[in-house]
Order: structure tokens, then sequence, then C-alpha cells
């Protein structure tokens, strides 16, 4: 590993392994740690707190930095209160939004089907909350005890495995799937190079797509799937209110129309 990398590899190892995007680096901690290692401020890890602000200072002997601040309170370590996800279940449609948008896979469940958190997992990220389309996720404390260093850098470890496998497995599906996959933009060439440089985390490998198979969606077929998304949305909120057996026919029948537009199964 060059000397660069190695830098970037220091930087990431101190960084809480979120992804959160709170800093600004919307694809994770190890852009921004590229980024801090190419002069950015190091003070903008919101989860992480001051202290990840005075160890990143230490590190690269800069000026320390008061840390951006957080919404929520600081512990007695320093850092944020760290939060986890919940989705009130009785509510959850099943529309896998938010499983997408989880990028160290700790919400499970299937289309058309409650999903739930694993509270275990969560990092309090909040980045499946916006994409809910029923606002059915809140946050709430994490009453475990305060972390020792030993147990933060095996939570931070295994957090980094799980995005990185996560990330692998966008880029695959990415490459089956006939139309576009809305997720965050993520640098898969950037988290490629760097594995192939670590042996210590999981390989990435950035998967071209046959010329031949790169199937172009255009205007019309994106508003068509647009206009059955608020029809299915529509008829669905009709009979969460009350049941219709001729609408309940409509939704098959548009689920159908989505699911062979979109190359899924329905």
């Amino acid at each position: 590993m060059n000397s660069h990398a190695s830098l970037i590899q220091s930087i990431d190892a101190l960084l809480p392994q979120t992804q959160c995007g709170l800093c600004g680096h919307r694809d994770g901690c190890l852009p921004y740690a590229r980024a801090i290692s190419e002069g950015e401020e190091a003070n903008k890890c919101v989860p992480g707190g001051q202290p990840v602000a005075d160890a990143l200072a230490k590190l690269l002997n800069r000026a320390p930095l008061k840390a951006e601040e957080s919404v929520w309170p600081v512990q007695a370590d320093g850092r944020p209160q760290r939060m986890k996800a919940i989705i009130r279940e009785d509510e959850c449609i099943g529309c896998t939004k938010c499983i997408n948008a989880c990028p160290v896979d700790a919400i499970i469940g299937a289309g058309k089907l409650m999903h739930t958190v694993l509270t275990d997992l969560c990092t309090g990220c909040e980045l499946c909350i916006p994409p809910c389309p029923v606002d059915c996720i809140d946050l709430v404390e994490d009453t475990q005890p305060l972390m020792n260093e030993q147990a933060r850098v095996a939570e931070q470890n295994d957090l980094r495995r799980r995005y990185y496998a996560h990330i692998q497995r966008e880029e695959k599906r990415r490459i089956h799937r006939k139309s576009p996959v809305v997720r965050a933009e993520i640098n898969t060439q950037l988290f490629a190079e760097f594995t192939a440089q670590n042996d210590q985390v999981p390989a990435i490998q950035v998967i071209e797509k046959p010329a031949e198979e790169i199937i172009t969606t255009d205007v019309q077929t994106t508003l068509q799937l647009a206009k059955i998304r608020t029809q299915i949305k529509k008829l669905e909120k009709q009979l969460s209110v009350r049941e219709d057996e001729r609408k309940r026919v409509q939704l098959v029948e548009l689920n159908q129309q989505l699911a062979t537009l979109t190359g899924e199964s329905a």
C-alpha cells in the first residue's frame, strides 16, 4: 500500500463508520477520509464529535478544531447521544425503500411485507427516514452503556465490512436491473481502488456492463413508471380505508405492469 493510501486508511480507522453523510460526503466515511488526506477540514464528523476531531488533528499534526455540532446532546464520552431507528410496524407498507437506503443492512423485510430494524446493527444514520413514504420510522435513544475503545474499534470494523458488502451487492444489482436503481451515488471506483490495496477489508470490484446489455430508459418510460407508481399509492391508500374488490383487481394489474417495466418479480 502506498503512503497516501496508508494515510487514508489511518484516517478512516478513526471515523465511526456510520456512513451517514453528515460530513457532506454522502457515500460514506472513506470518501471523507480521502478528502481529509487532501486537505479538507477534519472536524465534520458529527457522530464522532469532539473526540474524533481531536484524534484526527493529532494524527495529521493539525491545529484542533471544534467539531460540527449534533442535534443530539453530548454524552459523557464527548460524543453525541447514539440513536437507533425503529419502524412502527403496523404502519409499514412494505415498500422496501428503507432497506435500500440502509448502508449497513440493518433493516430486514420483503416487498409488500412488514420491515423491522435490527437495532444492534443500526447506527442511527437517519438515511432510512427521508425515503419512507408513510413516515413510519422514529429515532429513539440508544440505552446501551457507553463503549470502551476496544468495543468501539470492533464495531467500526464490522460496520465497515457490512457497508462494503452493501456496496458490492448494489453494484451487482445495478448491472442486472433493467431500469435505474434509486440509491445514493457511490464512488465505487474509489472503494475498488482502496480495497485492492488493503487486505483487511472485503474487496470491491467495479462491474462493467457489456455494451449490448445496456438499456436506455427513455423519457416516455420514466413518465409511465411515475404514473403507475402514483396510481398504486392512491389505490393502496384508498384500500387501507375501505376494501373494494374492483380497486383490488386494479392494484394487482398495476403492480404487474410495474414489475414488467422494471424487471422485478411481481
